[in-house]
């Protein structure tokens, strides 16, 4: 059947990344028939729900449950950092205290994310749907290199990490959340994700290594796994390594 509706669709910014080259930073045309809600259309582009923070419609927002009509003119946006949108119809509720749940590619990314304190669930054995269920059980973001489960109708917070490299995915992510107040680096354990406490030395003893006890006074347990963490010379290559999260010009 032909379809007998046209609608305007322009996609702006990161959202580009969705689209086929062909169609990025321009007006595309889209033909439909009935009154579907604007979120199919803007998936069928190959755009998941989740990237989507704004929608104006012939000038106005709108939510996804708007149902797209012929001659719409639609502008679709991504989050902004410096755009406050507080005043506009929002799309979903907003997690004032980001955590995490990260597909089995990004296992490296979930130590990052921990090593700066942050709440990241990560299992290398997790399947999409487990990933899409906690995300809506627990209310967190999902971080994924596969854009295909973003479009998971459970998953309300999420986000396509566009770098390869472990480095340039936590600037990504620290960057795009605006994460750099929330930082509070060595708070949590990099292999459970739980929250690290200090111990008296007394108590973990027999768990150390000889210079390990001769050396260091100070000591941190997961109080989920017991694993025993302490500020030796790696504590100080770390601050080096993310000097620029704990103290960002921007």
């Amino acid at each position: 059947m032909d379809r007998k509706y046209l609608a305007e669709f322009r996609f702006y910014d990161a959202l580009n990344d969705f689209l086929s080259p062909s169609k990025r930073q321009q007006t595309t045309l889209y033909r439909f028939n009935g009154h579907p809600g604007i979120k199919d259309p803007i998936e069928a582009m190959g755009v998941p729900h989740t990237e989507v923070e704004l929608i104006i419609v012939n000038s106005r927002p709108v939510g996804f449950d708007y149902q797209l009509q012929s001659d719409d003119r639609v502008a679709v946006f991504p989050a902004f950092r410096r755009l406050n949108v507080e005043s506009l119809l929002a799309l979903r509720e907003p997690i004032l205290h980001p955590r995490f749940v990260l597909d089995v590619n990004l296992g490296k990314l979930a130590k990052r994310l921990r090593l700066l304190g942050f709440d990241a669930l990560y299992r290398n054995d997790y399947h999409d749907a487990e990933v899409a269920k906690i995300a809506a059980d627990q209310q967190r973001i999902v971080l994924t290199r596969d854009r295909r489960l973003l479009f998971a109708k459970q998953i309300s917070h999420g986000y396509w990490v566009r770098a390869v490299d472990v480095q340039s995915q936590i600037e990504e992510v620290v960057r795009h959340f605006d994460l750099y107040q929330a930082i509070r680096p060595f708070e949590r354990c990099l292999v459970c994700n739980g929250r690290l406490v200090p111990v008296d030395k007394a108590e973990v003893l027999q768990n150390l290594e000889p210079k390990t006890r001769l050396y260091y006074e100070v000591f941190y347990r997961c109080g989920d796994c017991r694993r025993v963490y302490w500020e030796g010379s790696h504590m100080a290559d770390m601050r080096r390594r993310f000097a620029a999260f704990l103290s960002p010009s921007n």
